[in-house]
C-alpha cells in the first residue's frame, strides 16, 4: 500500500463536531476499503487565503493514509459529492510523518503567550506616545 498525506476543508457553517464527524466518516471509509488512517489532525476553523464558494472560513483537517489507491479513488469520490466540503487535496508521499504538524506545533508553541503584545519585536500597540507627533504640513509645503 501506498502512503498519502490528506487535507480537508469543510464550509464554516458546520460546527466543529460536524467536521469531527466528517474525519471519522472517512476513516471509516479508508479502513472499509483495507486501508488505515495513522494520524488525524483537526486544525480548525481558520481563514481562507481566497474566497471558496462565498466562504471566508473553513475548517481544516489533516490525514496521514496508508491505503490501496481505490481506497483513495473511492473517498475522493465521496468528498467531490458532499456538499459540506469546499476543496480536498491527497499528496502521494515516501513516508508518513507522525510528528505533530507545523499548523499545531506553532499553535503550541503560541498558546502561553499573551497576543500581540507578548511578542518579541513587535511595537507595543499603547506605547506610542514616546514619539514625537508628526509635524504638520500644509499644502504650501508639498513640492508638485
Amino acid at each position: 500500500m501506498a502512503y498519502y498525506e490528506h487535507v480537508v476543508i469543510a464550509r464554516q457553517d458546520i460546527s466543529p463536531q460536524q467536521a469531527e464527524a466528517l474525519n471519522d466518516t472517512l476513516k471509516a471509509l479508508v479502513e472499509e476499503h483495507g486501508g488505515t488512517v495513522a494520524k488525524i489532525e483537526y486544525w480548525g476553523l481558520r481563514n481562507l487565503t481566497y474566497r471558496i464558494k462565498k466562504n471566508r472560513k473553513g475548517h481544516y483537517s489533516l490525514l496521514a493514509l496508508d491505503a490501496p489507491a481505490p481506497a483513495v479513488k473511492e473517498m475522493e469520490r465521496q468528498l467531490s459529492i458532499n456538499e459540506d466540503v469546499l476543496r480536498y487535496l491527497t499528496v502521494r508521499v515516501e513516508e508518513l510523518d507522525l510528528e505533530l504538524s507545523p499548523v499545531l506545533a506553532r499553535r503550541d508553541r503560541e498558546g502561553g503567550r499573551e497576543g500581540r503584545e507578548g511578542r518579541e519585536g513587535r511595537g507595543d500597540r499603547e506605547g506610542r506616545g514616546d514619539r514625537e507627533p508628526r509635524a504638520e504640513r500644509s499644502f504650501d509645503d508639498v513640492a508638485i
